[in-house]
């Protein structure tokens, strides 16, 4: 049975971030796709308990939606073919979009879309074996101002047959520092609306106002969040709001944000138990609680946290009834780090073609978040 995938709303997957527990938050909050948590296709023909657990979905998770990277066409096709002949998937989104150092030094992530003929040969075939399984792409822009990528690759995809097309307005050298270029969303619509292919628009998506402003500015189909949800899973319901076109609920409270983040730990508890689930909650105390007034020892507390009743004690420190600052709500959040050199294999920018270059990227088939 075909999927039908609404591409207005979806959530960017974040490593170590968007695990079963955020993504049923986030579900909660609001109408989306909300995929998984990247895995690299070897990893996942390997098999081991850590990949498991990244690919598990909650039994009422719909679509159940899994990012994939790849370097080898023949490994991604035989990926794809076990999740569309097992169901372990409604959904297949491969990342071409990871700037991290270890990955792009060997010729993955971002840096792969400059060699044309691979990149082509990956799309096609996720698109020929995954049958009707949706799959879409999400990249960004290229590697620096002077070596872009995403038009040819959002073409190249196009022609595949891809669902969608996600695009991160930002290149590798900028990770994630300075501003998201809209405009290059723009274009890249304006590129593919021969083929009819939606382009999804990712970067600098704060607030559901910014949500609006960048479908107003760029005429992209949808949108892809990242950083914006994190201590935030409720920007979903305030997207769904604005697509709605009804008012946009406000922030919440302090109150209601420690009830959430509450949840938060009790469902990662759930999932794998209180030490793991202690252990992975307390990088998302910053988050929830950025602007408002919680003391130095409870910050560190929740940061060093090892069991539910540890942090009852501390969310009953905090002082109730604060209400959240706007301008701390639009902020940024998350990793604002950028320009930087990117480091590429040697010769790696001579030719838009791999050549005999397939065995060296071997190594760039590793474990990283997407970017």
């Amino acid at each position: 049975m075909t999927t039908t995938l609404d591409p207005g709303v979806v959530l960017a997957p974040m490593a170590g971030i968007t695990n079963r527990p955020f993504r049923r938050l986030c579900r909660e909050a609001g109408a989306g796709v909300y995929v998984s948590e990247m895995i690299t296709a070897r990893a996942f023909l390997e098999g081991s308990e850590r990949t498991d657990r990244l690919i598990a979905f909650d039994e009422d998770e719909t679509p159940r939606s899994m990012q994939l990277y790849s370097v080898d066409p023949g490994v991604l096709a035989r990926t794809v073919e076990i999740i569309r002949a097992d169901d372990l998937a409604d959904h297949i989104d491969l990342n071409f979009g990871c700037p991290v150092r270890k990955v792009t030094r060997k010729g993955g992530g971002a840096a792969l879309p400059w060699k044309l003929d691979l990149y082509a040969e990956l799309v096609e075939a996720a698109v020929t074996n995954a049958g009707e399984l949706p799959v879409t792409v999400k990249m960004r822009m290229g590697i620096d101002g002077d070596h872009l990528t995403y038009v040819d690759a959002g073409e190249i995809a196009a022609r595949a047959g891809v669902t969608w097309v996600a695009l991160h307005a930002r290149t590798a050298s900028q990770y994630y520092g300075g501003h998201a270029d809209w405009d290059a969303i723009a274009r890249l619509k304006d590129h593919l609306a021969p083929y009819g292919t939606p382009v999804l628009g990712n970067g600098d998506i704060w607030t559901a106002s910014d949500a609006t402003d960048m479908q107003a500015r760029t005429g992209c189909d949808g949108v892809v969040v990242g950083r914006g949800c994190l201590g935030r899973p409720w920007l979903f319901g305030q997207l769904a709001d604005a697509r709605a076109g009804r008012p946009i609920r406000p922030d919440p409270g302090v109150d209601e944000v420690a009830r959430t983040y509450r949840r938060h730990a009790q469902l990662l508890v759930d999932a794998f138990g209180e030490h793991i689930g202690c252990r992975e909650i307390r990088k998302h105390h910053a988050w929830y609680f950025k602007g408002f007034r919680v003391g130095s020892e409870v910050r560190q507390g929740l940061g060093r946290v090892a069991s539910l009743a540890e942090i009852d004690a501390l969310l009953a420190r905090i002082e109730p009834g604060q209400q959240a600052d706007p301008q701390v709500v639009a902020a940024p959040r998350g990793r604002t780090n950028g320009d930087r050199t990117v480091t590429l294999p040697d010769g790696w920018l001579s030719s838009r073609s791999v050549g005999l270059r397939r065995q060296e990227l071997a190594a760039a088939e590793i474990d990283a978040s997407g970017g």
